[in-house]
């Protein structure tokens, strides 16, 4: 059954409110089971009253909102992937690499490794699962100019040789890691399958956000379904356009919308979010280290994993694990070189 002729089986949903709901992003009961009455409201057109219907029928449908056992959320659980940085080291404290249906946070100042980390992520959820990757696509919203496709290049030329050859192998790519047509060909499909879109503004980064929602969606029964969505870096258009502390609760407000948004894509989809995140000196900080991540106590709560790159000497970084809900907080100490993210 197509998705509007779904959604109208719904109360209070015809044909011209299920299309507005379609391009608004709502194209499944799963989708309208998790919004609030308000953003539907805006979304259709309609009011507050008949957008709790909505959801209320969509709940029903898509089975959610109600209580389950522990034993049914462990099974659940048994669906989330693990996603590697390429370093044992950094996936051990993580146990075992960047979680799906999670928010990631790597914050850290200016040239500690952040954007470096979202490269090779976005490289290493195409591997197969044997050699730590989720066999899926990336997609990259860029608010700072960071993306390279040539630093991609390099990151796919400094991969295991058995995880280029099983990754060529999985895409009929004839040759090994010692064929230059092999390695190009193979670096050209990598490329391709990381959906790179670039936010001028806080309010285009929101909308891109959505747009991303709607390509996770599409591809999830295709051959690599999206597995990963990076924004890097999540809070330098807030900060940049919300200066001050007259403006602080309506910069909060819109911050918070754009993060459940992204715990949506990753919810519905079973992908990673891994958001980068500015940091600030905190004056009244005497003892210990004075960098604070940018976001406040709304990107704090919101965040699964939240993880603290600050430099070492030369190329070595180290990767902290501030908060997580089931992990003991922890170091460890990665390199970043020519090849990307590498073990010490």
């Amino acid at each position: 059954m197509a998705a509007d002729a779904e959604l109208q089986n719904l109360p209070g949903v015809g044909p011209a409110t299920a299309d507005k709901l379609q391009d608004a992003g709502f194209d499944d009961f799963q989708g309208l089971a998790v919004a609030s009455p308000g953003e539907l409201s805006n979304a259709a057109d309609i009011g507050e009253s008949t957008a709790n219907d909505i959801i209320q029928a969509a709940r029903e449908a898509a089975d959610v909102g109600g209580f389950e056992s522990g034993a049914t959320v462990l099974e659940r659980r048994r669906e989330i992937g693990k996603l590697t940085w390429g370093v044992d080291e950094v996936d051990d404290l993580l146990g075992g690499g960047v979680e799906t249906q999670s928010i990631t946070e790597v914050y850290g100042e200016f040239g500690s490794g952040k954007s470096q980390v979202t490269h090779q992520l976005s490289v290493n959820v195409q591997l197969p699962e044997e050699h730590g990757g989720l066999h899926g696509s990336a997609i990259f919203i860029d608010s700072e100019d960071t993306f390279r496709p040539e630093r991609i290049d390099d990151m796919v030329r400094g991969l295991p040789d058995e995880a280029i050859q099983a990754t060529m192998d999985d895409r009929d790519i004839e040759g090994d890691p010692g064929d230059d047509d092999a390695m190009q060909e193979l670096i050209e499909d990598v490329l391709d399958k990381i959906h790179v879109a670039k936010g001028f503004n806080s309010n285009h980064q929101i909308l891109l956000a959505e747009k991303a929602q709607e390509l996770a969606s599409d591809s999830q029964d295709d051959d690599y379904p999206v597995r990963l969505l990076c924004v890097d870096s999540l809070t330098a258009h807030f900060r940049a356009e919300y200066v001050g502390r007259g403006e602080l609760a309506e910069r909060q407000q819109k911050l918070n919308k754009h993060l459940h948004d992204l715990m949506r894509i990753g919810d519905l989809n079973n992908t990673a979010v891994v958001v980068t995140n500015q940091v600030a000196s905190n004056p009244d900080s005497y003892f210990g280290d004075p960098t604070q991540p940018i976001g406040g106590n709304i990107l704090g709560h919101t965040s699964t994993f939240r993880i603290y790159l600050r430099k070492s000497k030369g190329d070595k970084r180290i990767v902290r694990l501030v908060d997580a809900p089931n992990l003991a907080d922890g170091e460890a100490v990665m390199r970043v070189d020519g090849d990307g993210l590498v073990a010490e």
